[in-house]
């Protein structure tokens, strides 16, 4: 029986976590992570050979970031992935939930916009592009919650619980452009909660908290629908490899776990991110305001002094 959905026959060994990790490159996924890696890089190099800074942290999360979807999309988990829906759902989730978390606290946008050069007058480069897309009418639509929370749901229930999934499945390039689109959701979504880099929509911080916990639940209900369910709900998972020596429902009922796990972790996570940049940001304010009154205080006393000076003429002059 063909399990892989890829015209092949996937006969594997009883799943464990040594096994899931051996190496085992998708192509695409590959030559996309390198070439990732590769431009961050030569953005990060650009900036230094003319003296400019670019903090590690950032540099630390988005390789941490894209290393990530390497786990996920070039191990045997992948292989694993296209027969189990237990380490399917790990792979969603971490494309999904902690990737995009990890390249947005990159800030690849702004390494981008401080790396490449400025096209010359009525001349359109590479950055101009990028400029002119976050201010367009389409980003505005896509970063906005309106759009953004229902699509998060929409990628669990419309993809899970309708023929799409098993039809995506079918075919490498369908589980392919699924990954992606998973990858693209989380970043739509992440990037107006917690992104560094600039965006079309970038609501205030109490906002952003209620942006992240509002589609939470919906996530956390799609996990235990899974858990609860009586019967396989997802055809493509309905009939394991013999060879694995699993039960379906008994999958279903693990990978249901993992996103009702799931829900909570990175929901922390950008919690910790969110809180951490409030603080940074008021600190940043409080500066402005010293700095702002450490003025305005020179400048009484400069009126001060000029008052006391114009005193003492008038007294020497008498």
């Amino acid at each position: 029986m063909d399990h892989s959905g890829h015209g092949m026959t996937m006969d594997l060994p009883p799943f464990t976590l040594g096994r899931g990790l051996e190496l085992s490159p998708d192509p695409f996924f590959l030559v996309a992570c390198l070439a990732a890696l590769g431009l961050y890089g030569w953005g990060v190099a650009r900036l230094r050979r003319r003296g400019d800074a670019w903090p590690v942290g950032r540099m630390i999360a988005f390789t941490t970031g894209v290393l990530t979807i390497l786990l996920v999309m070039c191990t045997k988990l992948n292989d694993y992935g296209m027969v189990m829906f237990s380490v399917h759902m790990v792979q969603h989730m971490i494309i999904s939930m902690v990737t995009p978390i990890l390249v947005l606290l990159g800030a690849p946008i702004t390494l981008a916009l401080r790396a490449l050069p400025v096209a010359g007058r009525d001349r359109t480069g590479p950055r101009e592009v990028l400029l002119s897309l976050l201010h367009s009418r389409y980003m505005r639509i896509v970063t906005h919650p309106a759009f953004t929370i229902p699509l998060f749901i929409a990628s669990l229930y419309g993809l899970y619980f309708t023929p799409l999934f098993d039809f995506l499945m079918g075919s490498k390039t369908g589980h392919i452009a699924m990954m992606v689109h998973f990858l693209a959701v989380g970043l739509v979504f992440f990037w107006p909660i917690m992104g560094v880099d600039p965006g079309p929509h970038r609501p205030g911080y109490v906002m952003r908290m209620l942006e992240l916990f509002a589609g939470m639940p919906f996530h956390a209900f799609f996990g235990i629908a899974l858990m609860m369910a009586s019967t396989p709900m997802v055809g493509a998972y309905a009939s394991p490899p013999a060879s694995l020596g699993i039960d379906a429902l008994d999958d279903q009922h693990a990978a249901g776990g993992i996103a009702w796990a799931f829900s909570e972790i990175p929901s922390v996570l950008v919690l910790i991110a969110l809180v951490y940049q409030w603080y940074r940001s008021e600190q940043r304010v409080a500066r402005r305001q010293d700095r702002a009154a450490d003025r305005d205080g020179d400048k009484e006393l400069e009126a001060y002094n000029a008052y006391l000076a114009s005193l003492q003429a008038r007294s020497g002059g008498r």
